[in-house]
């Protein structure tokens, strides 16, 4: 976010209202949500929930992933990430650019930029996508009666 942004004497209040209704409401209870603690102290929050892109091929959307620089390599990242997202599900995610740093460990997780880019509020983002794992199934069958 812009300086800009986070200097508006609304933000702080504008952000408890959007996590009380995030956490709270009716509409947002299929939303996976982990917050990470060092200390006693809140060093990170991440959250998944359904696709929103109309072009959608995965199940699952990271909306969702902060850890505090102080916290960066402690494997916060890491842990939230894999709480909030199924380990097999094909998923996508909306990064800034530039955001090496970000990019870099969403690349090191499987997911990759798929050229789709978009600008909201003043932020350019890429979506990066992780195709999900294909399982091998095995079906039992009778046995042979020869």
């Amino acid at each position: 976010m812009t300086d800009e942004v986070l200097d508006d004497s609304e933000f702080v209040s504008a952000r408890q209202r959007f996590w009380t209704i995030g956490l709270t409401g009716e509409r947002f209870a299929h939303h996976r949500v982990a917050v990470a603690e060092f200390d006693g102290e809140l060093i990170g929050i991440a959250q998944s929930a359904e696709p929103t892109d109309a072009d959608a091929t995965w199940s699952q959307q990271l909306i969702i992933l902060y850890v505090l620089a102080s916290a960066h390599g402690t494997g916060a990242g890491k842990r939230l990430l894999e709480a909030v997202l199924f380990n097999d599900a094909a998923a996508a995610l909306w990064v800034a650019d530039p955001n090496p740093r970000g990019q870099a460990f969403y690349r090191k997780h499987d997911f990759i930029p798929d050229g789709t880019a978009k600008e909201e509020y003043g932020i350019k983002e890429i979506r990066m996508v992780r195709r999900g794992q294909s399982k091998l199934q095995v079906s039992e069958s009778a046995p042979d009666r020869a």
